[in-house]
């Protein structure tokens, strides 16, 4: 399982939020109760209670370490310095890295936010408003400034890179469909950026 990643010894809360998903990955959401979350922890109702007032809150605030975490790993200071070629060509590797050479519990969990997100969809928002909504305005604020690209909208043209890897993703891994529609991430990148860099003519 995902561990709770932090410089110094793990805090109650941390703890709880690594215990937690394994509950909720066997569970699944609704099926899984405080107490139950409690007891594979290791700590009372109580210690429990007075770190999340209820499950909501609970698994609220474990999407969003996830979200915020893989947002820092992706667009760090490296990753988004230098010209539109090397940065695009950084952010698509690392992206893909993050999100296909996870252990298979994280994308188990990936799986579990989307399919709670039809009856829960406030807990899927918060996983899109620390990951997808800053990566997002990150990449077009990056796009915006080189001019030099010409891009009519660097707002779509964000959402058009990010959505790419992602379906790649999405098809490849959580819907294991390696062998349905088989290509190499490499080949995937080169022609994603290839598009954005190299537009046509016409």
């Amino acid at each position: 399982m995902e561990k709770i990643k932090s410089k110094k010894s793990p805090s109650k809360s941390e703890q709880i939020l690594s215990g937690a998903m394994s509950e909720f990955l066997n569970k699944g959401y609704s099926d899984t109760s405080m107490d139950r979350i409690a007891a594979s922890v290791g700590v009372s109702k109580q210690t429990l209670y007075s770190h999340f007032k209820d499950k909501e809150t609970l698994f609220s605030s474990l999407v969003e370490h996830i979200a915020t975490q893989r947002f820092k790993n992706v667009f760090n200071v490296r990753n988004i310095q230098g010209k539109p070629k090397k940065v695009l060509r950084n952010l698509a590797n690392t992206m893909l890295n993050e999100m296909m050479s996870e252990p298979p519990e994280y994308q188990a969990f990936m799986r579990l936010i989307i399919s709670e997100s039809e009856r829960f969809p406030h807990l899927t928002q918060v996983f899109l408003r620390n990951l997808a909504l800053p990566a997002h305005q990150t990449l077009s604020n990056y796009l915006a400034v080189h001019e030099e690209l010409n891009l009519p909208n660097t707002e779509a043209v964000s959402l058009i890179f990010m959505g790419t890897l992602v379906n790649f993703m999405l098809t490849q891994n959580i819907m294991h469909g390696k062998e349905i529609i088989p290509m190499e991430a490499e080949c995937l990148i080169d022609s994603l950026i290839y598009l954005i860099l190299c537009p046509s003519n016409s």
